[in-house]
């Protein structure tokens, strides 16, 4: 993944609301192809203004936003979102349509494809989500969580491989929590689709994420692996996070009751593997 070709590069970010308020502040960060990638932060902390610089939508920053090389600032509207989009995190916000299918397929019409290539790219769409048995059913008659996946059908349908992802478990319950994450991993794995994702789930980042940025009132704090980036509580408690339970359990039987654990698990398939290495079985 290291070796891959940087797609999504911010150097020097820096942005301030019209009322002098900062929201960024020199942010450096490269999202290679086909990685996917958090970026994760306490409310307020700035993410979804980083999504909207990234997709282009918020344009009076300082810094470079670059997309496959070039500058997307003299990109037209086409070339960006022919390549990427932005999810918001209520789909209520994204989808308009009065069908699953019309919403779909609005993006592509719109970027002059004929009939059959738009039927074609909504039907492989919705497969690629599984909403394609939904295609005909009006969007007030689906769930939630549904309208999350439609929302992202429609940028796949444009044929977009980078997602922009704004909290997309926001709302959900757990099992639907893990239902979305399964999803995005699996456009990331089996599609190639590259997935910023902006949370503040720290529950969920070990479990799904190649990397990792951390963002603290308006400033990238670091950036890594899961494993590289989670340390210490006290260091997340200074950005307004906390670590992941079972790790902050094995913190504690490490630090504080002296259980001589080799590394810091994330997981709880890690920390039992550990468990029982420890106790002396396999």
């Amino acid at each position: 993944m290291d070796k891959a070709p940087i797609r999504l590069e911010l150097r020097d970010i820096s942005f301030k609301y019209s009322d002098g308020t900062g929201a960024l502040s020199n942010i450096n960060a490269g999202i290679r192809k086909g990685e996917f990638t958090g970026i994760l932060g306490a409310n307020g902390s700035g993410k979804t203004t980083m999504l909207k610089i990234m997709d282009g939508i918020m344009k009076n920053y300082s810094g470079s936003v670059r997309l496959d090389g070039q500058e997307i600032s003299r990109l037209s509207p086409r070339e960006i979102y022919g390549r990427m989009g932005l999810v918001f995190q209520n789909p209520d916000d994204q989808l308009f349509a009065a069908s699953v299918y019309e919403d779909v397929a609005f993006g592509p019409l719109n970027m002059g494809m004929g009939r059959a290539e738009v039927k074609e790219r909504v039907m492989e769409a919705l497969k690629a989500v599984g909403m394609e048995e939904c295609a005909r059913k009006g969007i007030n008659g689906i769930s939630y969580g549904q309208k999350k996946r439609v929302s992202i059908a429609g940028l796949l349908a444009m044929g977009h491989s980078i997602l922009l992802m704004d909290e997309p478990t926001a709302g959900l319950d757990p099992m639907g929590e893990y239902r979305m994450m399964e999803l995005l991993t699996r456009l990331n794995r089996e599609n190639s689709v590259t997935i910023v994702m902006a949370t503040n789930s720290v529950e969920l980042v070990p479990l799904f994420l190649h990397r990792l940025h951390i963002l603290s009132g308006g400033k990238l704090k670091r950036s890594g692996t899961p494993e590289e980036v989670f340390t210490a509580p006290e260091d997340m408690a200074g950005v307004k996070l906390r670590l992941p339970q079972i790790a902050e359990l094995i913190w504690k039987l490490k630090n504080e009751d002296k259980v001589p654990f080799e590394k810091l698990p994330l997981t709880v398939g890690e920390a039992r593997r550990g468990l029982l290495k420890l106790l002396g079985h396999g």
